[in-house]
């Protein structure tokens, strides 16, 4: 699974990164520490509403958007109805009354930087891990998103809608089935343009795809002992990813 992970690039280094074309209001700050409910960066593509008029308009729009950690599915009461839905495990999602839209039309790619994941030892004791790619290489993990609206809210309140998003996981697989029995899906480069593409309709065939995929990312995933102070919300600094003894 996947519960705290870290973004230390800035949105600007995001936007050049993974060739963003809109840059949304309100970005959350790099953080070592991000928990769930916490807002997240996300990059989603939508239709471009001016390419049915205009024939040099792309069709399709990349954006980084700030989003809440946590899937509020449409049809929720409020936000806070139940627990926060910040992973979903791949094998289920076109099932799950939660997910199976998004599945179908809005995926989502959310960078990251690395996350953590607690190593349970022989005695019951528990240390965390910083797990990256190494050397400053970004990850993606492939999620999903949903709109959800406030009845309460009046039309022109900018609160009316929640963008909100989760993690897939799937199986532990290469070195990290040893810390834990689920990891996030990381979403192989290649495949970004097909898993965003919201004309493209989501199906267990591109589940499968990313998740097998994913599978072969996680040999090249490193890890190292960090600091308990990762176990603390509160605790947001570059020290928690360092080593320690």
């Amino acid at each position: 699974m996947c519960g705290r992970f870290v973004v230390s690039s800035a949105a600007g280094d995001l936007v050049a990164l993974f060739d963003v074309d809109v840059e949304g209001a309100d970005l959350p700050e790099p953080s070592w520490n991000v928990a769930p409910t916490h807002r997240i960066p996300v990059i989603i593509d939508a239709v471009n509403r001016a390419s049915a008029t205009d024939d040099d308009a792309p069709a399709v729009l990349r954006r980084l958007e700030s989003a809440r950690w946590g899937l509020v599915p449409g049809f929720a009461t409020e936000p806070t109805a139940s627990a926060p839905l910040f992973n979903a495990r791949i094998e289920t999602a076109a099932e799950k009354p939660a997910f199976r839209e998004a599945v179908a039309s809005r995926r989502a790619a959310i960078p990251a930087s690395g996350y953590y994941e607690w190593l349970v030892a022989p005695d019951g004791s528990k240390r965390p891990q910083f797990i990256s790619a190494g050397d400053d290489e970004p990850i993606l993990f492939a999620g999903l998103y949903e709109w959800w609206r406030n009845p309460a809210a009046a039309a022109d309140d900018p609160a009316r809608w929640l963008l909100s998003t989760t993690i897939l996981t799937r199986p532990g697989a290469g070195p990290l089935a040893s810390l834990h029995e689920r990891m996030p899906v990381f979403l192989e480069p290649g495949l970004m343009e097909d898993w965003l593409d919201p004309r493209t309709t989501g199906d267990a065939g591109l589940l499968s795809e990313i998740s097998l995929a994913a599978e072969e990312l996680a040999d090249d995933m490193v890890f190292h002992t960090v600091s308990t102070a990762v176990g603390t919300v509160g605790n947001n600094s570059p020290e928690l990813v360092l080593p320690v003894d």
